[in-house]
């Protein structure tokens, strides 16, 4: 790191502290040149994500949509808020670790449903229901008879 005040690049770190709600941290740095002490902020680099909708349009990725559709499926259903929040962020956490700037939506809600499977069967066919778009009953009797015959 170089000095701010000289321009030496010998600097040293003399402490180093969470900040910002633990999503930085914060570096004291003395010069050995100059002897002057300044602050640094590190802090992760995100990509931004940019979502490809069905109609091809982009928008930014945005989380609270994601909340928002599990909260919707799993109305009235024994899920924690601890769980939703889990299970978006593993989510996330899926989604990020692919790397790429660009992410179709339905590859997001694909995935939404396989995690949501796993959590609450009626939750995963409320969430699957309007994410498929199922048209009618038989649809819907469908994706039933594929949980019930893999358990």
């Amino acid at each position: 790191m170089k000095c701010p005040f000289c321009n030496k690049d010998n600097t040293r770190v003399i402490d180093s502290r969470p900040s910002d709600e633990n999503n930085s941290i914060r570096r004291r740095r003395q010069c050995d040149a100059c002897n002057r002490r300044f602050t640094t902020y590190e802090k992760v680099e995100t990509i931004p994500l940019v979502v490809i909708k069905k109609d091809n349009n982009r928008e930014p990725y945005d989380r609270s949509k994601i909340e928002a559709g599990v909260f919707r499926s799993c109305h009235k259903r024994p899920i924690s808020v601890d769980q939703i929040t889990a299970l978006v962020d593993e989510v996330e956490t899926l989604i990020f670790n692919r790397e790429d700037k660009e992410i179709p939506s339905h590859v997001i809600g694909e995935i939404l449903m396989d995690k949501l499977k796993d959590l609450d069967p009626v939750a995963y066919v409320r969430f699957a229901s309007v994410y498929r778009e199922f048209k009618d009953v038989n649809t819907f009797m469908e994706e039933i008879k594929k949980i019930l015959s893999k358990e």
